[in-house]
């Protein structure tokens, strides 16, 4: 199940997969009705709901698509809302509302765009994916078969490795030249980051 986090200018709008289904056509796009121009936000690592909620309480606009997932630690399985793009919020709002944002701490940058309609439109694709329930959204695609990676977090960081498989859990497999050969893991996709 998807949702998306969006806020106007008045209040916060959760809405699931389930209650509005893309197939009516009286839905429009919450990205339309934000005054101000967008802008891209680049926050700080693994903060932008915490950026989302900062925004909120400013009574700021923004949009964080955010995919619900399953993940699996020691056994236990636990739900969680991961944003669908790592890093990365949009904001509506004029300069004012771009310093608020920066004074939040939270954000590592905040990018002008200068296409408007075309950043609009991309968004309204955006919300309509994750209010459908007809596709199924890659979390991480960067993290592709072949591709180079390195571990970013947890007991195994700093280790370097090529993606063998991706699905709901990553295989990779991290060589040692000199021998030829090579040991093979399973790692949660959110621990890894692409290298090339």
């Amino acid at each position: 199940m998807l949702q998306v986090l969006f806020a106007g200018s008045n209040s916060a709008v959760a809405e699931s997969a389930t209650a509005i289904p893309s197939t009516s056509p009286e839905i429009g796009s919450p990205v339309e009705s934000q005054p101000g121009p967008w802008w891209v936000v680049h926050t700080k690592a693994r903060n932008e709901k915490a950026l989302a909620a900062s925004l909120e309480r400013r009574r700021i606009g923004y949009y964080l698509p955010l995919v619900n997932t399953i993940r699996r630690y020691g056994g236990r399985t636990v739900r969680l809302q991961l944003p669908l793009f790592p890093s990365y919020l949009f904001l509506a709002g004029k300069d004012e509302e771009r310093y608020a944002t920066l004074m939040t701490h939270r954000a590592a940058a905040v990018i002008r765009v200068a296409d408007q309609e075309r950043l609009k439109k991309e968004l309204t694709q955006i919300y309509r994916l994750t209010v459908s329930n007809e596709a199924v959204l890659n979390l991480y695609p960067g993290l592709r078969r072949g591709r180079r990676c390195r571990v970013a977090r947890g007991s195994l960081a700093g280790l370097e490795g090529v993606i063998l498989q991706r699905r709901d859990q990553c295989r990779m497999y991290v060589s040692v030249e000199a021998l030829g050969q090579s040991a093979e893991l399973e790692i949660d996709p959110s621990l890894l980051e692409a290298l090339d």
